[in-house]
């Protein structure tokens, strides 16, 4: 039987979705996906509950800073992506510095529940985050993976995703600083 999946935007009404998805660690190590959207100090110094408070306040803002996927009605799923502008730290990324002077969204962070991972589930998110990106106008879409040196590596080190999943959803590398984390775009 095929699982039921459907996607919601992040906002005040899916709150509690997102809270059981990343669960009392904030998917990982208190970072309630704001570790881009803060420099390292305040990142550091609101570790935890601080990071929740400030994510729920952009969602209180009407900002929609990314989708939940659900599988069944449940959440498994997360993606982060806005304008680049909004993310501090690449602003000051040696790696991750603009390519050019385009204007970009930015995917910035991937969360899927353990119970789902490594079954295709990044790539559906990631064809959705398309998808909703096209009907928003967008015109470069813009990604950071990161391309494994071994077959194998711990899931906290991949939250931005694997090149070869973009590669898969379309997305082309048009830029590389660093051997394992090219600057990928998908041109809509």
């Amino acid at each position: 039987m095929n699982p039921k999946i459907k996607y919601g935007e992040l906002s005040v009404s899916t709150w509690n979705d997102f809270e059981q998805l990343f669960g009392e660690r904030g998917a990982c190590g208190g970072c309630w996906c704001m570790y881009w959207r803060l420099c390292n100090k305040d990142y550091e110094a609101s570790k935890g509950n601080g990071n929740k408070t400030k994510m729920k306040r952009l969602v209180k803002s009407g900002e929609r800073p990314g989708i939940i996927m659900y599988c069944d009605n449940k959440p498994m799923g997360w993606c982060a992506f806005a304008p680049r502008e909004e993310f501090v730290r690449l602003k000051t990324s040696r790696i991750l510095k603009p390519v050019d002077n385009q204007k970009v969204w930015s995917i910035v962070c991937f969360f899927i529940d353990k119970k789902y991972r490594r079954k295709g589930y990044s790539m559906k998110l990631l064809k959705t985050v398309v998808e909703i990106c096209r009907q928003k106008k967008i015109k470069i879409l813009e990604a950071y993976p990161i391309e494994p040196k071994q077959d194998k590596m711990a899931d906290a080190f991949i939250w931005t995703g694997i090149a070869s999943a973009y590669m898969k959803a379309g997305f082309k590398e048009v830029e590389r600083r660093s051997e394992t984390r090219p600057i990928m775009r998908y041109f809509l």
